[in-house]
């Protein structure tokens, strides 16, 4: 007989929630990996919605200090975004392409910065976006390069239903003050004495903040923006485990990934359509488990996929339904050039942590479900 610990984590369904109509203000900073690639899953959220809808849907990215020179993570996914829906999503890139610090601000960066931000506050004021981004805007308000009083005073004053996505490092106390929810990415150590040469491209995103499956639907999003033109080379595998009904907070984007990308999208799902609880495990919960990591496994070997999402694997683990020692060895046998994205909440790190080149943990500091704010279609769900 299987027993465990009587604590416990689940994973809640979207059904039947109640909707907010009220935007809100996001805040993604640290400097652990998956701010602007959360930001990117909610924007292919909000875009899934609005594909079979009249919801007004549409999306700026508005990326600062990302000039044209330079190529960067985040490229291909919008990529993929703007060649799929390009009704739906408009990008303004500002700034040079170099790093600098404060002491290496020039007038173009002050000129620049200013640029993106009157763009900003036309597409705020202008009623045409249900979503801005304003990707690394927070090292730009650190470093000085606009007013920010009078950034804060425009973020106040948005249009009630419009939603503002703000990532970057360092964002400066006065943003984090007015911000709904704040999510610190942060980077976590790993054992400095384990031999693992060789093995790469393996990402974690766990902890309590908001931020983990929408960073893994980012990077779903770059393989598939990578792979454009070349039919199957960069196919992706969205597993997921603890969701075994709908409603979902993924299901508008991967639908929406599907839909333009049928080809290099494919989607499973494992579990029951409620909630797991530690202690009060059904049979069913071990067999859908073990059930998703055979297929998991299979596909790991194949190296048919660039990029294979293990959705909510963290809490699966945890809740003994599944050997993390066994995964662990899984992984180690993985090619070399498929990308392993795991997620999900844990109260205690499986083994294959220690695999892992990116390791964020993301640390809730503030969310507007603390304040019995409902979840809004398009964004949290």
């Amino acid at each position: 007989m299987r027993t465990a610990p009587r604590n416990g984590i689940g994973i809640r369904t979207a059904q039947a929630r109640d909707d907010r109509e009220l935007g809100q203000i996001h805040v993604y900073d640290g400097a652990g990996k998956g701010k602007s690639q959360a930001a990117l899953g909610v924007v292919l959220r909000s875009i899934g919605l609005g594909i079979h809808s009249d919801w007004q849907t549409r999306v700026l990215l508005l990326r600062f200090l990302k000039g044209p020179d330079r190529p960067y993570d985040e490229d291909a996914a919008i990529a993929a975004l703007q060649r799929g829906f390009p009704h739906l999503i408009d990008q303004v890139r500002t700034g040079r392409s170099e790093y600098f610090g404060p002491e290496g601000v020039t007038k173009f960066d002050r000129l620049e910065a200013q640029r993106g931000w009157d763009v900003a506050k036309g597409a705020i004021a202008s009623g045409l976006y249900s979503v801005v981004v304003l990707d690394e805007i927070n090292p730009v308000l650190d470093l000085g390069l606009l007013d920010l009083d009078e950034v804060i005073s425009t973020l106040k004053n948005k249009p009630s239903e419009l939603e503002i996505i703000a990532t970057g490092r360092s964002a400066p106390t006065a943003l984090l003050d007015i911000a709904d929810l704040h999510s610190e990415m942060r980077p976590r150590e790993l054992d400095p004495n384990l031999n693992l040469e060789g093995i790469e491209g393996i990402e974690i995103y766990t902890g309590a903040g908001k931020g983990k499956s929408t960073s893994a639907l980012g990077k779903a999003l770059q393989a598939i923006g990578r792979g454009i033109g070349r039919d199957s080379s960069h196919r992706v595998l969205i597993a997921q485990w603890l969701k075994g009904g709908s409603g979902y907070t993924e299901d508008a984007a991967i639908a929406a990934l599907q839909q333009s990308y049928p080809s290099l999208v494919d989607h499973l799902r494992f579990g029951r359509d409620a909630i797991v609880w530690r202690g009060q495990q059904q049979e069913l919960d071990y067999i859908e488990a073990e059930r998703g990591w055979e297929l998991a496994r299979a596909a790991i070997a194949s190296g048919l996929y660039k990029t294979i999402v293990l959705d909510e694997l963290n809490p699966t683990v945890d809740l003994e339904l599944l050997d993390g020692e066994a995964i662990a060895r899984d992984l180690l046998r993985k090619p070399k050039d498929t990308e392993i994205i795991i997620t999900g909440r844990c109260l205690n790190p499986p083994a294959y942590f220690n695999l892992a080149s990116v390791y964020s943990e993301m640390i809730c500091h503030k969310h507007y479900a603390e304040k019995g704010m409902d979840l809004k279609r398009g964004v949290d769900f």
